[in-house]
Formats: structure tokens, C-alpha cells, sequence
């Protein structure tokens, strides 16, 4: 069920607080090479041939702020508010999708550096037998399990990897799934977990090991200086 081409909806997430960087205001807008985070992200999802529109969940007053970063992207933006939680901020996000969209790629602000191919690859591999589809990366350090501070075991790294968003989507499948999460009362780090809830085919694909996550004031720093510029 690959969509056509510009068909999808991509769905950006930029209402986290960003406590851990130390910022006066939420990480999303925060700049890296003097461009806002928000704005390299949604380009590089604009600048995917399978993405049509796009739509940017910002924090409670920050709306105007955020059409701002995204306004001349290349493709329709809508804009909204987000909620308390980032499951919250995606339920706002996904009511605000066509309802005639097919296929959604949801990612995270916080992730800038995700190059348009993987917004693509993640949206064409979405099927029947396979709602969901997740970039991962291989873990190549020793995974111990840590119970109180003491190790309790090793787990075989071979059979572990690391989540990464853009994660693409059914859009009925995933509006159904968040349904049900919210009447089961839970609170999931990712859609991937969402549909795996519902006990859905979740498919994974090679991510991109540049497609880091911004979290700390050093990770900052560092996105900063991979984009050539001072954010100061």
C-alpha cells in the first residue's frame, strides 16, 4: 500500500519542554547553525518526494512561533497545539490529518539531522501485512541488565537495536491503536509501542546512525557545530 507520490503526511513533534538542555524556552526552537531545530527537521520532511504536507505539533503559545520556522518549507503546514505528553501531542497531530491521508511518518523535532531519504523509505515500506514501519539502528556496545545497581545479566545485543523516528504509519491502524491506549490508561514512548500494544506487525528498517537525538546541553553543542554555524 505504498502511498503516491507526495501523498503522506509527515507529523513533527516540537512540544517537549526540553528540561534536560537548560533552555528558557522549549528545545524545538532552539538554534543549531542559527537555523531553529524545528526548521531543519521539517525541511528534511519537506524535502521527502513522498511527503505532501506536514503538520507541527508546538507547545500551549508557541503556535505563531512554530508556523514561523516552518512557513516557506516547500509543502502545506498546519499547525497545533500539543498536549501534556508526546502521545497526547500526537492523538492533536493525527486529528488534524486529511482524512483522506493514508500513510503519516511522525518524528521528532529533536531529531534534526534525519535525511529525507529515511522520511521516504519508512513511508513506501508501510503495507498490509505491516502497518508500522521503524528505523533502527545495530547496538554495538554490551547491554547489561541493572537491577539496584547490580548487573543481573547480559542481554545478546544481536537480538536489541535502537528506535529512531521518522516511524511511518497506517493512519487508521495508528488512530485505532492510540485509542485504545488512552482507554487502557497507558503512557508509550513511541508509536512503534503503540502498535505493538494492539499486537500489530511493526517492521523494522536500517536507520541512519547521524540521525542522533538532541537531549543534553553537549548533544546540542555538537548539532550545532555538525551545522557550521553558532547558535549563540
Amino acid at each position: 500500500m505504498a502511498p503516491t507520490h507526495g501523498s503522506a503526511v509527515a507529523i513533527v513533534l516540537a512540544a517537549g519542554a526540553g528540561r534536560r538542555v537548560g533552555a528558557d524556552e522549549p528545545k524545538a526552537f532552539l538554534p543549531i547553525g542559527r537555523r531553529p531545530m524545528l526548521t531543519v527537521a521539517a525541511g528534511a520532511a519537506a524535502a521527502s518526494p513522498a511527503v505532501g504536507s506536514i503538520v507541527v505539533a508546538a507547545p500551549e503559545g508557541w503556535t505563531e512561533r512554530a508556523l514561523a520556522c516552518v512557513r516557506g518549507c516547500g509543502v502545506p503546514v498546519d499547525v497545533v497545539t500539543g498536549g501534556a505528553t508526546r502521545q497526547a501531542s500526537v492523538r492533536e497531530a493525527l486529528a488534524a490529518v486529511p482524512a483522506e491521508a493514508r500513510v503519516v511518518a511522525i518524528h521528532d523535532a529533536a531529531r534534526p539531522f534525519a535525511p529525507p531519504d529515511l522520511f521516504t523509505a519508512v513511508i513506501e515500506a508501510v503495507s498490509g501485512d505491516a502497518p508500522g514501519v521503524v528505523p533502527v539502528v545495530q547496538v554495538n556496545d554490551t547491554v547489561k541488565e541493572v537491577v539496584h545497581g547490580r548487573i543481573v545479566g547480559t542481554l545478546d545485543r544481536d537480538r536489541l537495536a535502537l528506535a529512531q523516528t521518522p516511524q511511518a504509519f497506517d493512519v487508521a491502524v495508528l488512530r485505532l491503536a492510540h485509542r485504545h491506549a488512552m482507554d487502557a490508561g497507558l503512557e508509550l514512548t513511541d508509536d512503534a509501542s503503540v502498535l505493538e500494544h494492539d499486537r500489530l506487525v511493526v517492521a523494522a528498517i536500517p536507520g541512519d546512525p547521524s540521525n542522533v537525538k538532541i537531549t543534553t546541553l553537549f548533544d546540542l553543542a555538537n548539532a550545532d557545530a555538525r551545522m557550521g554555524g553558532s547558535g549563540d
